[in-house]
């Protein structure tokens, strides 16, 4: 059915798109991951109970504000909140009531329809980097982005097998003026890419922009029918919803796009340094937004976010991979899936300046706990540096490498009878190997994950390629992903409508770099 849509809803281009379709070099990609091993459940029932009774009374009690947003004031007075000035206090059950209308699952919806994702239950969709300044890469170390980094990282995230998503702002291409930015970084995804994406948050009137584009890339009647972006609404921690974040989100509700509505904490900063704490303060917050998301429109979909990290008090700088960040990402999972809603949350996170140990060790411990802790979106799995300051080439392939072993480790365990190898074991007998029998032999392609990256050559052969660590690994990776990329076939008359959209949305304004 959704490819039958597809089919329809493209237009223009007659031969052209045949010919373009003919000579399409497919990139494979996995399906997003389908988990078949239990959730990490850190709390107990009475845990539970103590952090949502305690959120209920933080809106009902301390409430929060809806800042320079009439609109949405009067929308939360209609449905009987108490309102005060911009503070909205929320009787208890009334926030938890309007987030059941949302959506426990969705479909975002790619132009090639094999690469479209399924958000919630059991799935895990994978996303690279989000928001960064700065680039860094082996040759020419830390600078400011560009429009041709973006595009860069866009072109390894079509490339790379593990990742699911295209995501958003891959990195922040500080060349191209504010206002217009948002055009040509959409236009790259949907251009260099067939993966899903995510639109514009930094106005209300570029996440319009995000979804007139959509518009032209997928049918008008489609978009509106179908969920074909996830963008990420962030509140400001602790308590408090702007209008720029609301008004986007607003924007895509209105017209059946999907919201992360994700807390942004740093621990003992936005939020109490203890983890019981800023999980009630968590739950009050995306109880509040998402809630606000279904007064806009009723079924709109959304996912439960939290971004969390503590702080070092010693320099105030965020740090990551840390067990208090595990805690309370396994505990909103829990939350999460109480309320029966998709959950954002862990990615590649470190605070390393570099992709060397540190940042080996910190993204390791934040990509498993997202595994272990129910995930259904994970954004920034790979290319984070820096405490999100810099989108890392490098990174971005080792990352997304790894990315792999999460997938093999969702499968779980097999124990059919391939998996139980009793005519092995009977067959090798004592004393004997494995390596020939029939089923290591039928197997062996298979049976193991296996790195596109990392050496397991002996010392010697290593030494004799010129003893690369795995920073020069994925340096020539990147290359050979750079210099082997082909851009997904897209009908031609979609491609030059975008492009003309584009052109005049510039041409209709001056520049604004602030």
């Amino acid at each position: 059915m959704a490819e039958a849509e597809t089919r329809r809803r493209a237009r223009g281009g007659g031969g052209a798109a045949r010919r373009a379709e003919r000579s399409a070099v497919s990139v494979e990609t996995a399906k997003y991951i389908r988990r078949n091993i239990p959730n990490l459940d850190i709390l107990n029932d009475e845990a539970l109970e103590i952090i949502e009774a305690n959120a209920e009374t933080v809106l009902q009690e301390i409430g929060v504000n809806f800042a320079n947003n009439p609109g949405a004031l009067a929308l939360w007075r209609d449905a009987g909140a108490d309102v005060d000035g911009e503070r909205v206090r929320i009787p208890k059950g009334l926030a938890r009531k309007l987030c059941s209308t949302a959506p426990s699952t969705y479909t975002q919806h790619a132009r090639n329809p094999d690469r479209s994702v399924e958000i919630g239950g059991r799935n895990l969709v994978l996303a690279p980097v989000y928001g960064p300044p700065f680039v860094h890469d082996l040759e020419t170390g830390r600078r400011y982005a560009t429009m041709a980094d973006f595009r860069n990282f866009v072109k390894l995230g079509y490339m790379s097998k593990w990742l699911h998503h295209s995501g958003g702002t891959v990195c922040e291409p500080t060349d191209v003026p504010v206002n217009k930015r948002h055009l040509d970084m959409l236009l790259a995804h949907m251009t260099l890419s067939d993966k899903p994406f995510m639109g514009s948050v930094t106005e209300p009137s570029r996440a319009q922009d995000s979804v007139e584009m959509c518009e032209i890339l997928f049918g008008k009647d489609f978009v509106q029918q179908n969920t074909v972006m996830t963008s990420l609404i962030n509140i400001n921690s602790p308590l408090t919803f702007d209008d720029v974040m609301m008004g986007a989100m607003e924007v895509y509700a209105r017209n059946n796009q999907a919201s992360i509505i994700s807390p942004f904490i740093v621990g003992g900063a936005m939020a109490p340094v203890s983890v019981a704490g800023t999980l009630t303060q968590v739950l009050a917050e995306v109880l509040a937004g998402i809630a606000y998301s279904q007064l806009v429109r009723p079924g709109a979909p959304v996912i439960m976010g939290a971004f969390v990290t503590s702080i070092d008090m010693n320099s105030g700088a965020p740090t990551f991979g840390t067990p208090e960040a595990a805690h309370i990402t396994y505990g909103v999972g829990q939350l999460a899936r109480r309320m029966n809603l998709p959950y954002r949350s862990a990615g590649s996170f470190c605070g390393s300046k570099l992709p060397d140990a540190q940042a080996a060790y910190e993204t390791a411990n934040s990509l498993n706990m997202g595994l272990l802790s129910g995930v259904n979106f994970m954004l920034h799995a790979c290319g984070w540096l820096e405490g999100g300051l810099v989108s890392s080439y490098e990174k971005f392939v080792m990352d997304a490498d790894q990315l792999g072993a999460l997938h093999k480790m969702a499968e779980g365990i097999a124990m059919d009878e391939n998996g139980q190898a009793m005519d092995a074991i009977r067959e090798v007998g004592p004393g004997g190997h494995y390596l020939g029998c029939a089923h290591t032999q039928a197997n062996f392609k298979s049976a193991f994950w296996r790195t596109d990256l990392f050496d397991y050559k002996p010392y010697e052969t290593w030494a004799e390629e010129g003893a690369r660590d795995t920073v020069a690994l994925a340096r020539n990776r990147v290359k050979r992903l750079l210099d082997t990329y082909q851009q997904p076939q897209l009908d031609p008359g979609i491609s030059e409508a975008l492009s003309d959209y584009v052109a005049r949305k510039k041409a209709s304004m001056p520049d604004a770099f602030g």
